[in-house]
């Protein structure tokens, strides 16, 4: 479909001046709506959605031992210890697993120490 008014606005064209104006701006009047649209989704979708991974990766490189979190495979865990590309994380009494960095799904926070009792 573009292709086609590509090639009628190029037919039309003839080698005087007069003539050759008028396709020219036609053809970038076709083109506005097409940048007017990736603006639109530019700054709708990617741009929130590069804010939140680069918060996402600041709070990953900030996890220390302690910290409770949740993998995107679903596994809760405890981290026990922090390396340059991974993390150890406890899931279970003796269960340590060793996972990298881009696993972290959700970030709980520290752990508490004991469960709240409601009173």
């Amino acid at each position: 479909m573009i292709l086609t008014g590509f090639l009628n606005i190029a037919g039309q064209a003839s080698p005087t001046a007069a003539s050759g104006a008028a396709p020219q701006s036609s053809m970038f009047g076709a083109l506005i709506p097409f940048v007017l649209v990736f603006a639109i989704f530019y700054v709708l979708i990617i741009l929130p959605q590069r804010k939140k991974q680069k918060k996402h990766q600041e709070q990953v490189g900030a996890l220390k031992a302690g910290d409770r979190i949740i993998t995107t495979a679903g596994i809760y865990g405890t981290i026990m210890g922090v390396q340059a590309d991974r993390l150890e994380i406890k899931i279970a009494a003796n269960v340590k697993v060793e996972i990298t960095k881009g696993s972290v799904g959700v970030i709980l926070g520290p752990q508490s120490g004991a469960p709240e009792k409601a009173e």
